[in-house]
């Protein structure tokens, strides 16, 4: 007899990694160019296979400012400290692979908002944050946010095209200066997601390496729906999945970024 029963899942992706799905936006910014939020990662590797459709990931890093295509079977990815944005040429659909999930959601990602705003917690906290769910109001309030990280990008990126790495790496100071307070937060994640799952790993070899394979004994299959379709991430239409040590459950009240020990509700 077949069980099709399926255990509910216990263990993270692998590697612990974090899985969404993104629909890059399709609204026009002020450079006439149709696509999301730029942002930065700080401690996170993120990596985009593309599944479908076209379009580019824009990236200014210190070897300048990059056009990377993109087209059904592409990986791009980029580390950290690499200010990217993704552009949509026609039906743009990505598989997203994030590094060090948890973090992100918890603020690892950094818009790149004009100098002004960045410079008071409290006023980027309110430029960042969603309203909840997936409605009009919400729609509205991601397209401002949206056009607001452009208008900060493009001021990273002209002088970078011209040879001024200055404000490129100001914003790399101020990124890091904003989100240190929650680094004790992260590395509690990172210690119950990546590094447990690497550490595992370790222990399964030593195991195998004494003729010891006890564990073998827990082996199983797992299988997961999104948790949630089509929200509004940073660079586009998400859908995500809550498995553990990975993407956070979706909750209404938790908010895409707030200060150090806040939490917006509503």
């Amino acid at each position: 007899m077949v069980n099709e029963a399926e255990p509910g899942p216990s263990h993270p992706l692998p590697g612990a990694v974090g899985l969404s799905h993104l629909s890059a936006y399709d609204w026009e910014a002020a450079d006439g160019v149709c696509g999301g939020s730029p942002h930065v990662h700080l401690v996170c590797t993120e990596a985009y296979v593309v599944t479908g459709g076209r379009g580019a990931v824009q990236t200014l890093s210190p070897d300048g400012y990059r056009d990377i295509s993109l087209a059904p079977g592409s990986l791009a990815w980029f580390t950290p400290g690499t200010v990217h944005r993704m552009v949509q040429g026609g039906d743009l659909r990505i598989t997203v692979l994030m590094q060090n999930s948890g973090l992100p959601e918890a603020g690892d990602a950094v818009f790149t908002f004009p100098p002004e705003v960045l410079a008071d917690p409290d006023r980027y906290a309110a430029a960042a944050t969603l309203p909840p769910g997936t409605g009009p109001e919400t729609e509205v309030a991601a397209r401002r946010r949206r056009d607001l990280a452009v208008e900060g990008y493009l001021g990273l990126r002209e002088p970078l095209i011209a040879g001024d790495s200055g404000p490129y790496r100001a914003f790399q100071q101020t990124a890091a200066r904003l989100v240190r307070a929650r680094v004790p937060a992260w590395r509690e994640l990172w210690r119950a997601g990546a590094r447990a799952a690497a550490e595992r790993t370790g222990a399964q070899l030593d195991a195998l390496e004494a003729g010891e394979p006890a564990y073998l004994a827990a082996a199983t299959a797992y299988r997961s729906e999104p948790s949630r379709l089509g929200g509004f991430g940073m660079c586009g239409r998400r859908d995500e999945y809550a498995l553990p040590g990975t993407t956070l459950p979706y909750d209404g009240r938790r908010t895409t970024w707030a200060p150090a020990g806040t939490r917006r509700k509503g």
